[in-house]
């Protein structure tokens, strides 16, 4: 495999504090128990229950059932502020849970149970990064002042736990004020963090398209309505959208991923259909993609005399931090990773994510830390049958969230 990382900063632990690396064994233990158990979208009772029992073992106050699967935690800091004594903000923590639609090849001694179901991006270790740090606040209670509230989602890969969660109240009760999360990223090597005021991740909309032409032989094209030669035409115009009509400065992405069409090669068909995907960070590309997606589906088919039948949908809205919110993170980040690579500014992605809905509520910061190790193997991209990331991660993860908390509150 080609690796395109920069040269690795060197990973120094030194700055995670003794307690948190002497869990670290623990938290691979929680990893692995998880990953060799997943569970897609909604499905999560495995994960679920035993995130609940890990609580109920620590004393830690939780709802279980919230969407389903999704569970909220409490802890009360019992530490005073030097100016007001006891902190009555609320900081919330987001770690989702389910898995992906994947056979794992991976050959490890804890790899996936579940036959066509894999943790192949990395949920795994935000669910026991997530553990982890309620486990060492519930233990520290007196050294922060203030909430957490810890929520473990189900559905990030879809349909999207987020915002039943929302509807739900998990925001309420107590009203969180701020709400941070992070993603190991294998974008990024071991030993850095990836974080950005604004737009960290893409809004995601999607589309299904079929067209009707007029089927017939492959020797007469005369008598039919090449559907074919109808949605070449669709999938070339697509690209103008991004091209011609967004601003070169804006960044946007039309991809169509799959066409089907036709039985035989000397038979005309009369249907084809397409599906897509649509990319882009400015909340006020909404509703125009949608608008231009049909414009020209319809003036091709109009052209050609065929017609067609378009679903398009939004799914996530552009995972947006607050200015505020990331540089706290960016503060503590540069503590926790002492490298000049360690922190890696204005880092962007296409993808999505519904942690956007959650910022949409309140302000917060969601962040990419580096996991990939390409010594080792560890470097295959999200969503690959053959993913993994490097477990010290776990460690850092918990001290990046820990010091979060405590400078939050301070």
């Amino acid at each position: 495999m080609v690796s395109t990382f920069p040269n690795s900063a060197s990973v120094n632990l030194s700055s995670v504090r003794l307690p948190i690396r002497s869990l670290q064994p623990q938290l691979v233990e929680w990893r692995r128990s998880i990953h060799q158990k997943p569970e897609l979208g909604f499905q999560e009772q495995i994960t679920s229950e035993f995130i609940a029992q890990k609580l109920q073992e620590w004393g830690i106050e939780h709802q279980t059932g919230i969407a389903k699967t999704g569970i909220s935690a409490v802890i009360k800091g019992e530490g005073k502020t030097p100016d007001s004594g006891s902190s009555e903000k609320v900081l919330a923590i987001r770690a989702d849970m389910d898995a992906l639609p994947i056979q794992e090849l991976n050959e490890v001694p804890y790899r996936s149970q579940h036959d066509g179901v894999m943790h192949a991006c990395g949920h795994d270790g935000h669910t026991a990064i997530a553990l982890g740090t309620a486990y060492y606040l519930q233990q520290h209670r007196k050294e922060f002042s203030g909430t957490v509230k810890f929520i473990f989602q189900p559905a990030e890969e879809g349909p999207g736990g987020a915002k039943p969660m929302i509807e739900a109240g998990v925001l309420k009760n107590p009203n969180v004020d701020a709400i941070i999360g992070l993603h190991l990223w294998n974008n990024l090597p071991l030993g850095t963090v990836g974080v950005r005021a604004g737009a960290l991740m893409a809004a995601v909309e999607s589309f299904k398209c079929t067209i009707f032409g007029k089927g017939g032989h492959g020797a007469m094209p005369h008598q039919t309505i090449d559907s074919v030669a109808i949605a070449a035409q669709i999938v070339n115009s697509l690209q103008t959208i991004v091209a011609r009509n967004v601003n070169p400065i804006e960044s946007a992405v039309v991809t169509v991923g799959e066409l089907h069409a036709g039985t035989k090669g000397n038979i005309i068909a009369d249907t084809a259909k397409m599906s897509g995907t649509v990319r882009y960070f400015n909340p006020t590309f909404a509703g125009f993609f949608e608008k231009r997606v049909d414009d020209i589906i319809a003036g091709i088919c109009q052209a050609h005399g065929a017609s067609y039948d378009l679903d398009y949908w939004s799914l996530y809205p552009a995972t947006i931090n607050d200015s505020d919110m990331a540089k706290l993170v960016t503060s503590v980040a540069e503590e926790v990773v002492e490298t000049k690579l360690g922190v890696v500014p204005e880092c962007q992605t296409m993808g999505g994510e519904d942690m956007s809905y959650f910022l949409q509520e309140v302000p917060g910061c969601y962040f990419f830390l580096g996991s990939a190790n390409p010594e080792k193997n560890l470097a295959y991209p999200h969503h690959h049958p053959r993913f993994d990331f490097d477990e010290t991660v776990l460690a850092m993860g918990v001290e990046m969230f820990v010091r979060c908390v405590e400078r939050f509150f301070k």
